[in-house]
């Protein structure tokens, strides 16, 4: 039996059902999108991203954190919701200034395919402040614009206790 994962940022709620369980759109209506495993060489791909991501984050480069988001993606945080581009890299340059973040490290553990585009699930951890080390979720959500895998959504919440 597929077990639900929902993910509380504020007051927001993201279920995410694994594995294979076909929901109804509808009553008696399939639902045309059904999560599967990612192959192989898509999950590299999302990984290759995800450091990117990473190595951006780490020396603060907003414009190359910007580059891996779509024009009109999303940002969940648990400080809020953030929409576009421009709303995103104000989020996060006031991320930098304000917890002077270092050593980020994203482990992706699942990859799905749906519809067109790819699911991650994973674990992030950095160090704040020179030496609090925190970490969490995320839920990356990636689409391509011109043959480059972007993320379109992400949603990350601290792990419990943090």
């Amino acid at each position: 039996m597929p077990i639900p994962i929902v993910i509380l940022t504020s007051s927001f709620m993201l279920p995410l059902l694994l594995l294979g369980q076909e929901q109804s759109a509808t009553a008696g209506a399939p639902n045309p999108f059904k999560a599967l495993p990612a192959n192989p060489s898509l999950v590299q791909q999302i990984e290759a991203v995800s450091l990117q991501f990473d190595e951006a984050f780490n020396k603060h480069d907003g414009d190359a954190v910007m580059a891996l988001f779509t024009t009109t993606a999303t940002q969940v945080s648990p400080v809020g919701t953030f929409i576009g581009r421009e709303a995103i890299e104000k989020y996060y340059g006031t991320l930098f200034q304000n917890l002077l973040p270092q050593g980020r490290a994203t482990k992706i553990n699942y990859v799905y395919t749906y519809g067109a585009d790819l699911c991650a699930l994973g674990g992030w951890i950095v160090t704040i402040h020179g030496s609090q080390q925190v970490g969490g979720f995320l839920i990356n959500v990636y689409t391509q614009v011109r043959g480059t895998w972007k993320i379109r959504t992400s949603v990350f919440n601290y792990a419990t206790g943090s």
